[in-house]
C-alpha cells in the first residue's frame, strides 16, 4: 500500500510543479523556432557577405591582372628601349658617314689624275676644293676650329707644351699654335697645343 502511495505521489504533482512544468516545455518548444530563426539570420547574413566577398574577390583579381599587364608592358618599354639605343650607338655615324663618301670620291678622282696630269695648280686648286667640302660637312655637324693666338691660356681648351718669352703678348698668353684644337658644338673635341708667353 505504501508502495502504491509512494507511486501516486510520484506521479501526481503540485500545481506548482505543474506550472514550472509547463513553462519548461514551452522554453522547449520555443528554443527550436529560435534555433531556426538564428539559422535563419545567419544564412541570410552569409548572403549579404557572399556578394560583398565576391565582389572584393573579382575586384583583386581585375587589379592583379591589371597589374601584371602594366608590369609587361614595362618590361617591353625597358627592352625596346634597350635596343633603341644599341642600335643608335651602332649606327649613329651613318649620317656622316653618308655624307663623307663624295669627299673621298673627289679624293680619289683627284689622286688619279695626279699621275696622269703635269699641271699642279689645278690639282692644288682640286684638292682644296675637297678640302673646303670636308670642312662644310664636318662644319654642319657642329665642328669648330678653335681661335688661340692672342687668347688667354685656358686648360680646358689648350694644352702648353712649352712657355716662351714674348714682347708682343703679356705673361699666361697664347703665342703660337701647334697644333689645332676643335670643338664639336659646345664641346671640346680636341684641346690646342700651344706655346704661352711667359
Amino acid at each position: 500500500m505504501k508502495d502504491e502511495q509512494t507511486f501516486v505521489d510520484k506521479e501526481e504533482n503540485t500545481p506548482q510543479e505543474n506550472v514550472v512544468n509547463e513553462a519548461d516545455q514551452a522554453a522547449e518548444e520555443q528554443n527550436p523556432v529560435n534555433d531556426s530563426a538564428e539559422s535563419a539570420q545567419e544564412g541570410t547574413e552569409a548572403e549579404v557577405l557572399d556578394p560583398e566577398v565576391a565582389k572584393f574577390k573579382a575586384l583583386a583579381e581585375e587589379n592583379e591582372k591589371r597589374y601584371l599587364r602594366t608590369q609587361a608592358d614595362f618590361d617591353n618599354f625597358r627592352r625596346r628601349t634597350q635596343k633603341e639605343k644599341e642600335d643608335l650607338a651602332k649606327y649613329a655615324t651613318t649620317k656622316l658617314i653618308t655624307e663623307l663618301v663624295p669627299v673621298i670620291d673627289n679624293f680619289e678622282r683627284a689622286m688619279s689624275t695626279a699621275d696622269s696630269n703635269t699641271d699642279t695648280d689645278s690639282l692644288i686648286k682640286g684638292v682644296n676644293m675637297i678640302f673646303r667640302q670636308l670642312e662644310g660637312v664636318l662644319g654642319a655637324e657642329g665642328l669648330t676650329v678653335m681661335n688661340t693666338v692672342g687668347q688667354p691660356f685656358n686648360p680646358e681648351f689648350h694644352q702648353a707644351i712649352m712657355q716662351v718669352e714674348s714682347d708682343e703678348y703679356e705673361e699666361g698668353f697664347v703665342v703660337e699654335e701647334v697644333q689645332k684644337g676643335y670643338m664639336i658644338k659646345d664641346k671640346v673635341l680636341r684641346p690646342a697645343m700651344v706655346k704661352v708667353s711667359m
